[in-house]
């Protein structure tokens, strides 16, 4: 093709990615295909020719954010205000929806499912040659990214997202994320190594893993694949100093794995538990393979055996057919559990999920009030647990200054994960000097509802 008549004359991208971490790592590999192709990255949509919206679509809030986002890209294609060629959405929504978005998004130049992203830049030049017969590729989810693709890092320097496996079996009931992602596959220990040594020679140095379902992790490979060899593994990443562990559900945590946190120098006692819910009879419902008390005896087991460490979790609130009982066993639960870390959703019905046929439902005014209540209790709870940490010297992490004054600087320590939780807000020094990236030890020397702030004691 002549010059001349080229669709793309300077190759350039703006990615907008949204949802979850590991939607995320989508995207850093969707980018990192396209800057072997000779793509460079636009700072503003108006600027580029090629502009991805890597989508989300768990509950009714992120379908709102991904079609007001496409829609706003959308606006780039008139020449008035941008010079964009390409609208590709990519992502679980284009996974769920393809056929919607290709009638009722005609700006749309293409639409990529959860299993095709590694195929972004032929899929762009099939595009350019005039070759694609049609918009959509959207098939059964099949592909996971190796360390052999090319992945772009876009996390601050020093940390990362590791996918370790993708898709689910679990199929909880309120749950689309088997339909979106496929089945369970995940990546060798040897692979996941490779990959988190790669990372570490760019200057990472927090590795944090993520999955679907982090317990289910191997029981698709054979014995040498399984988590503690994994964590075996990673442990001898020279330069990775931390290692945190996400959704890993109370069901599967064994005593090996328990055991391995507790004795690791780089595991961090730190762990993402999805409990959803503390009544069985809800839990029964959501298709959730365990009891309320046997999540209790799981969270007293774990801190038993590593005292101190932080958790987090996620629960539903105003799942149908919740009762007034099964809210104050919830209640009841969050207050005797005592997490670190909570996120608190609010039920949604999502079609083509089980739970979206269970009846009765929970008014709207119902769930924002049992919501309010569970806000209320937890956010004493954290504030008591945070106090804990006064006076004590801890190691943090370095991010940056305070996005609103230089006179603070912000880090985290080891129970605080990125953009989910809180910060470390250094007010103090001591006339050393540090970097971004630099872990230093700080003493704890006041508590605010979320966050710590202290004083810079020494460098690591």
């Amino acid at each position: 093709m002549d010059l001349t008549t080229k669709l793309f004359n300077d190759k350039t991208v703006f990615f907008t990615s949204l949802g979850c971490s590991k939607n995320l790592v989508d995207s850093q590999v969707m980018l990192g295909y396209l800057g072997l192709d000779g793509y460079s990255i636009a700072e503003e949509p108006s600027d580029a020719e090629v502009i991805i919206v890597n989508t989300c679509s768990f509950i009714e809030a992120s379908k709102k954010e991904s079609v007001d986002t496409i829609l706003e890209m959308a606006d780039f294609k008139d020449p008035e205000n941008g010079r964009c060629k390409a609208l590709v959405i990519s992502g679980c929504m284009a996974q769920r929806y393809a056929q919607q978005l290709e009638e009722e998004i005609p700006e749309a130049d293409l639409i990529i499912g959860t299993g095709e992203y590694n195929k972004i830049t032929l899929l762009l030049r099939a595009m350019e040659d005039g070759k694609l017969e049609k918009k959509s590729f959207v098939e059964i989810p099949m592909f996971i990214h190796t360390e052999y693709d090319p992945r772009l890092n876009t996390s601050p320097f020093y940390t990362a997202w590791l996918k370790i496996s993708e898709g689910c079996n679990r199929n909880c009931t309120f749950c689309i994320i088997p339909k979106l992602r496929g089945k369970l596959r995940s990546r060798s220990v040897e692979s996941l190594v490779n990959e988190a040594t790669n990372l570490a020679s760019t200057g990472v140095r927090e590795l944090n893993l993520i999955s679907q379902d982090l317990s289910d992790y191997g029981v698709d490979l054979d014995e040498n694949n399984k988590l503690a060899n994994l964590l075996s593994g990673l442990e001898t990443v020279v330069g990775i100093d931390w290692i945190r562990l996400f959704y890993f559900y109370p069901d599967e945590l064994t005593d090996e794995v328990i055991e391995k946190m507790a004795t690791s120098e780089k595991i961090c006692k730190y762990l993402d538990m999805p409990v959803q819910h503390f009544s069985s009879n809800v839990l029964k419902r959501m298709n959730r393979k365990i009891t309320g008390e046997k999540i209790h005896e799981r969270i007293e087991k774990i801190r038993a055996r590593i005292p101190g460490i932080v958790l987090r979790t996620s629960i539903i609130v105003g799942f149908p057919g919740e009762t007034e009982e099964d809210f104050e066993l919830l209640l009841e639960g969050i207050k005797k559990a005592r997490f670190n870390h909570l996120g608190i959703f609010r039920y949604s019905d999502e079609e083509g999920t089980p739970a979206f046929k269970l009846q009765p439902k929970i008014s709207q005014d119902v769930i924002d009030e049992r919501f309010d209540r569970l806000y209320e209790a937890q956010r004493e709870i954290v504030r008591e647990l945070n106090s804990e940490f006064l006076g004590k010297v801890i190691p943090v992490l370095i991010e940056g200054e305070h996005e609103e004054t230089e006179l603070l600087i912000e880090a985290r320590h080891f129970g605080q994960a990125p953009d989910i939780d809180g910060k470390v807000l250094i007010n103090d020094l001591s006339g050393r000097k540090v970097e971004i990236g630099d872990l230093v030890h700080v003493e704890i020397t006041d508590v605010l509802d979320y966050d710590l702030v202290g004083r810079v004691v020494t460098i690591v």
